[in-house]
């Protein structure tokens, strides 16, 4: 544990994603609003007794704040965010663990190498912002049903929200957000489809995206892809298995 008159240059040292109270009145400035996601996606009040799993964990706003609820065993796991190779590495997660006093475990490993013995299996798994970035989704989501023992808390980026069948967008290079580590999204129906392919039998839809008049009239990121971001919004979706 860092002492507190060291701790605003350790902060300052971190590039931070997440936005995590450490404690006296000290914030870690991450881009992301993460206190208005949180709110989102309706991460349940109590969690005392349930053991979650969070699939790209980041700095790990959400597994401090599962056991923060009192959750008996929370696992947080990410490869990419914590190689160095993307946004920043794991010096964020390991300041905040230990501000923290915390007891959440950590697992490097790839989406698409999670399975139950490595990880074992969760009453509730947190899959934030984290499917539009795979090549391979619904081999995502069947890794994810494994793991899988009551709820997925599932929240993503959709698209074609003008189609009612289920449909999924591709990406190619940079067109969403500038970023080449964007490669699809589904539209609702379709991420429902893809959920119940895998196993999971009742969905809640908790957030939706945002009206279509806000969608036509919000600036657009990018020049020239209005009418493609129009069609875009994020979704939270709570998938359970019974």
């Amino acid at each position: 544990m860092i002492s507190p008159e060291a701790l605003p240059e350790a902060i300052n040292q971190i590039r931070w994603f997440h936005r995590i109270d450490l404690g006296h009145g000290v914030i870690t400035p991450g881009l992301d609003d993460t206190p208005t996601k949180l709110a989102r996606i309706q991460l349940p009040p109590s969690l005392t007794g349930k053991s979650v799993l969070d699939v790209g964990a980041w700095d790990g706003f959400f597994s401090f704040e599962a056991e923060r609820r009192g959750a008996k065993r929370v696992v947080a796991v990410d490869s990419y965010c914590w190689s160095g190779e993307g946004w920043a590495d794991k010096s964020g997660f390991e300041l905040a663990h230990a501000q923290l006093n915390s007891n959440v475990e950590s697992v490097y490993a790839e989406v698409l190498d999670i399975e139950p013995e490595l990880v074992g299996q969760h009453d509730i798994v947190l899959f934030l912002g984290v499917l539009y970035h795979l090549r391979h989704p619904l081999l995502a989501l069947e890794k994810m049903a494994a793991v899988t023992r009551d709820c997925l808390i599932l929240e993503t980026k959709v698209d074609l929200l003008h189609l009612g069948p289920p449909a999924m967008a591709f990406y190619n290079g940079t067109e969403l957000n500038r970023d080449p580590t964007n490669w699809w999204a589904p539209n609702l129906p379709g991420l429902l489809a893809m959920l119940r392919a895998v196993g999971f039998s009742r969905f809640e839809v908790v957030s939706k995206p945002k009206s279509l008049f806000d969608r036509i009239f919000r600036k657009p990121t990018q020049p020239g892809l209005w009418w493609r971001e129009m069609q875009q919004g994020r979704v939270t979706v709570h998938a359970f298995k019974s």
